[in-house]
């Protein structure tokens, strides 16, 4: 893995938390589609934060191969600080998957909007840091 990669999966996942942001600021009484498109903002920056995880991981010669196993290498590498919510996070993401109940996918998004997008949120200025201290190093 390279520095040039990860700057590549970091600049597509901040877009990604970018509009995810943006996705949230939408009222959700104008309809399902705001929940629905909500959601699916939220996998596309999943997936691209938990790929930019492995790829720092494995630039530290760290290999995890599925999104679980990257959490928790991720956690114990102190890249994250809060396991436990991108377990939750993670599941959740699978959950939305197979979603076909409106009560259930809105009380994943009331969760994507007061707890997840503050860690991918978090992630982003972390890996941030992380990639200048490996530029330095």
């Amino acid at each position: 893995m390279t520095l040039e990669r990860i700057n590549e999966l970091y600049a597509n996942y901040s877009n990604a938390v970018k509009r995810l942001g943006e996705a949230l600021k939408i009222d959700v009484k104008k309809g399902s589609i705001a929940v629905d498109g909500t959601i699916q903002r939220y996998e596309f920056t999943f997936e691209l934060a938990w790929k930019l995880l492995k790829c720092i991981l494995e630039y530290n010669g760290i290999q995890s191969v599925t999104p679980r196993l990257v959490v928790k290498e991720a956690y114990k590498a102190g890249i994250i600080t809060d396991g436990d919510e991108w377990i939750d996070m993670l599941e959740d993401r699978n959950k939305t998957v197979h979603i076909y109940d409106e009560a259930q996918a809105l009380a994943i998004y009331k969760k994507i909007k007061k707890q997840h997008f503050r860690q991918l949120e978090m992630l982003r200025g972390d890996v941030r840091k992380t990639a200048k201290s490996l530029r330095e190093s």
